[in-house]
């Protein structure tokens, strides 16, 4: 007798709200509900594209304003430009950026999310206004009419278009201006990798926005499911006053014409939602508002502008569904004395001034001695012991430098100098440069173990004096130990 295998019980209400109850994918098509919060959203996300896409073609001090060059290891950030070892102060930086988030989550809530997040400005003002062009605006009587195939396809050849464009942007960002304009200018062949790259990043803006669509901030993104920490009662979120609007139901229209709205109501005592359910389906993320605050929730306020339409129309005052939060909704006053809005400004502010601290005392350059390659010593003429030493300089100046290097007094009082075939480099700002010299010292100034320690010193005639100190090797004992074959062979 076959035993069947248990199944698991299904879920009680809705798990996702881009599922259907049997699983499959429920596409959002959310009607656009216009209102000053979106002619507030509207202005801001087309200003925001504006300043995303100037900003790698703006130079401050030469260099890009924003240009994060992993390839080079090297950030150029307004005029600065940050190297691998200023380590703390990009992430002094970046944790100050966090906290100003979580600031500003603690007072208006997902503000960033409905109205700066890239994922919901491109979206919304982007490729959802494509959709519309070709498919017709929801709830229109063209767009419950089948969509022929050559408008999906048109749609989806604008979706391509846009993903590619937005897809250079982005790589700006990293590769820069110049080599992007380079990568453009020439055919695939010359340069696979690049392509593949480019390629690459166009197919993911393609999935994101033409497929994965909203789900980006429902299951990929983790600002949702932590907001939790940040939010508490006093905390400004997009909200249902369930005081005022329930119990709700329908108005009657009482023999209205079509497409108008009675003021007359059925007898019984109802509040002023109607279960006209505008809110939820002009929400880009398919929740019901009137449900609470939800994870999936961004805060764009599309719902406020549906619900105060709706009671412009039934004469009711505007606000059933606003920005307030739970404490407002309770009856208390809005509130914004409260601990974590002193800690993390004063927080932010710390850190903020820690990171122009370090940036202002930040050297105009960067000297550091590099491993040994090869033999450690070998012996000169007239006694002397020579080291190799390769050292890398990087000038963070604003002006071109020539580096030159010295022994330190104290090195030069016991016969040690710097020997080089080459001419003191001259680097350009920004640029990184690996310089080999020979040091070389008396076989009589090493100790009886074979070491020397002296201090080299890296200048770049700006007043920068880099200390850098070295272990010389040479012969234990006062004379120096010939070369074996295999060092002469090395």
């Amino acid at each position: 007798m076959a035993v069947e295998a248990p199944t698991a019980p299904a879920p009680e209400g809705r798990v996702l709200a881009t599922l259907n109850a049997d699983g499959s994918r429920r596409w959002l098509r959310p009607r656009l509900s216009r209102g000053r919060f979106l002619t507030a959203r509207r202005a801001t996300g087309y200003a925001l594209m504006a300043l995303f896409v100037a900003l790698p073609l703006i130079r401050v001090n030469g260099s890009p304003a924003v240009l994060l060059d992993i390839a080079q290891r090297r950030f150029h950030l307004f005029g600065s430009t940050f190297f691998p070892t200023d380590t703390l102060l990009v992430a002094v930086l970046f944790i100050a950026a966090f906290l100003a988030i979580f600031a500003a989550t603690a007072l208006f809530g997902r503000v960033w999310c409905g109205w700066a997040c890239p994922q919901t400005v491109y979206m919304e003002f982007l490729f959802r206004p494509i959709e519309r062009l070709f498919e017709g605006a929801p709830g229109s009587a063209r767009a419950k009419r089948p969509t022929p195939a050559a408008l999906k396809g048109a749609k989806h050849a604008a979706f391509l278009v846009c993903s590619f464009a937005l897809a250079n942007v982005f790589l700006a960002y990293f590769v820069g201006v110049d080599d992007l304009r380079h990568w453009m200018s020439r055919s695939p062949a010359e340069h696979p990798g690049s392509f593949a790259l480019m390629a690459a990043v166009t197919g993911m803006m393609m999935f994101d926005f033409a497929y994965f669509r909203e789900q980006t901030c429902l299951v990929a993104c983790p600002y949702g499911r932590i907001q939790s920490v940040m939010l508490d009662r006093h905390s400004l979120i997009v909200s249902y006053d369930r005081a005022r609007g329930e119990p709700r139901g329908r108005l009657n229209r009482g023999g209205a014409p079509a497409g108008e709205i009675s003021l007359r109501v059925v007898p019984q005592a109802r509040g002023d939602c109607i279960d006209c359910a505008m809110c939820v389906t002009t929400c880009p993320t398919g929740i019901d508002i009137r449900e609470g605050l939800q994870m999936e929730c961004v805060g764009c306020a599309q719902c406020i502008d549906a619900c105060d339409s709706v009671m412009d129309k039934i004469g009711k005052p505007r606000g059933l569904i606003g920005y307030a939060s739970q404490a407002m909704r309770e009856g208390a006053a809005r509130s914004i004395l409260r601990p974590r809005l002193a800690l993390y400004p004063a927080l932010v502010a710390l850190l903020l001034g820690a990171f122009v601290y370090l940036l202002v005392t930040k050297p105009v350059a960067e000297a550091a001695i590099l491993p040994r390659q090869g033999a450690p010593f070998y012996p000169l003429g007239d006694g002397e012991i020579g080291n190799q030493v390769r050292l890398r300089i990087v000038n963070r100046g604003a002006d071109a430098a020539t580096f030159g290097v010295t022994p330190s007094p104290e090195a030069a009082a016991l016969g040690v100098r710097v020997v080089t075939d080459a001419e003191p480099p001259v680097l350009a700002p920004s640029e990184t440069h690996t310089m080999g010299v020979v040091v070389v010292a008396p076989s009589g100034a090493f100790s009886e173990r074979g070491a020397l320690e002296i201090t080299l010193v890296v200048s770049d005639g700006r007043g920068l004096a880099k200390p850098l100190n070295f272990r010389m090797l040479g012969p234990a004992g006062d004379a120096p130990r010939p070369r074996s074959e295999k060092e002469e062979h090395e």
